[in-house]
Order: structure tokens, then C-alpha cells, then sequence
């Protein structure tokens, strides 16, 4: 759930502040909009940077919603010391949740998004997870068996958020999910259905996937999809 965001946050101690700098290897893009974010999963607080300059950093609906259902699943999901990556991880809420709910993450988006994403991440993470989340460039479709070859990177969960909506990437999206399942991999994806693109999307997920409707939000238009990759 989201808090008021207008509560200040109180100050990251010096000793955080400092770990922060020491392990931040990416810089945050230089944003005018900057505002501190307040979201309360997994027994936490979350508070997260975000900015109206970028839909890569923004949290949007679906994120909200497929980390409720990770918060509420938890055990059943089996998340301790599970390795999860996501794709288009944005501003980070989703991966967050899942490293305080003992996954070993890795978060992906493209390279201006990193900065802002490692950011969030570390402070939210620093002194509360069991394993500190990894930050990677993903660029959908390109450079996937160099830069993730199934020989060395299995993952039990691939997840997604709000990754599909009015762009001109969603065949390369489609193949990046397909590259990073292997037989035992389980793909959530939420997603706010808002134009008929979206379930053309569905439509072809559906054809490489046995997709199962896990939960729907309607109050949202989100519906959050189990997929698991076909093999012949």
C-alpha cells in the first residue's frame, strides 16, 4: 500500500549515507521532479525517489498490485534465497519487496533508469536484506544470450510489471521473457489493461505460455498472469 507521501521521511543515518555512496554504481539522471515516495510492504517501509520525468521512474498500478500478491504469497511462492529478475523494474518497489522478502534479485531497465533504480534499491535494502539486489542493463531483445546465457543465469521467477502499453517494443519484450525462462521458471506479469494492444500482447503470451490468471484487480484494470513457458 502507498503512504502519504507528503510525511517526511526521516534522514538515512551517516554510516548508511556513506555505505550508499560506497556501493552506488550507477549515477541517478539529474531530474528537476524529484519526490520522495512512501509504500508499506512486507512489514516496511518503503520509501522510494521518484520522478514525473520518466515513466521509468514512476511506480505504476501493476507494481502496486504484484507486490501484494508477493507480500501474501510469500511462503506458498517459496521467495527465501529464490533468484528473481525483473524486467523493467523502473523505479524499483517490486524488487525491493522481493529482496526484503529474502529473494536474491536481480532488477533490469534501461541505462538512464539504473542510476535512480540502484538508488532506491540500496537504501531500502541495505540493512534489512538477506541478499543485496543486483542492478543490470537490460534492453529488450538485444544482447540476451551475451549478457544472460542460459548456461550461467537460471532464475525460479522472472516478474513484470506494467511492461506492456503504448510502445514499439513489445516483440522484443515477448522474446526477452521467452530467453530468461528455462523448464522450472515461473513468469508473473501484472499489467494494467488499458487499450485493445494490450490483449493482442495477451494473445501471443498466451500462444508460448500456459498462462493462469492468478488475481485480477478491477478497481485498477490490473490482472496479474502465471506464465510457463512451453516446450515441445
Amino acid at each position: 500500500m502507498q503512504e502519504d507521501s507528503s510525511e517526511v521521511p526521516p534522514r538515512d543515518s551517516n554510516k548508511t549515507e556513506l555505505s550508499l555512496q560506497s556501493i552506488q554504481k550507477f549515477v541517478p539522471t539529474d531530474y528537476a521532479s524529484y519526490t520522495q515516495e512512501n509504500y508499506l510492504f512486507a512489514g516496511r517501509k518503503i520509501v522510494l525517489q521518484e520522478s514525473i520525468e520518466s515513466y521509468g521512474a514512476l511506480v505504476w498500478p501493476a507494481a502496486m498490485a504484484l507486490c501484494q500478491y508477493l507480500e501474501e504469497h510469500t511462503e506458498e511462492l517459496n521467495l527465501q534465497d529464490a533468484k528473481v529478475i525483473e524486467i523493467g523494474a523502473g523505479p524499483g518497489l517490486v524488487s525491493t519487496v522481493a529482496s526484503i522478502l529474502g529473494a536474491q534479485v536481480t532488477a533490469t531497465d534501461l541505462p538512464d533508469v539504473l542510476g535512480n533504480l540502484q538508488y532506491n534499491l540500496l537504501r531500502n535494502t541495505l540493512s534489512c536484506a538477506t541478499h543485496l539486489p543486483e542492478v543490470k542493463e537490460l534492453v529488450w531483445g538485444e544482447g540476451l544470450e551475451r549478457n544472460f546465457p542460459k548456461a550461467s543465469f537460471y532464475y525460479d521467477y522472472v516478474v513484470a510489471s506494467d511492461v506492456v502499453y503504448h510502445h514499439y517494443c513489445l516483440d522484443q519484450l515477448l522474446a526477452t521473457m521467452v530467453h530468461l525462462c528455462q523448464p522450472g521458471t515461473v513468469l508473473l506479469w501484472a499489467n494494467k489493461f488499458r487499450l485493445s494492444t494490450d490483449y493482442e500482447f495477451l494473445g501471443r503470451f498466451k500462444q508460448l505460455f500456459d498462462t493462469t490468471l492468478l488475481a485480477d484487480f478491477p478497481e485498477s484494470s490490473v490482472k496479474l498472469f502465471q506464465g510457463i513457458l512451453k516446450w515441445d
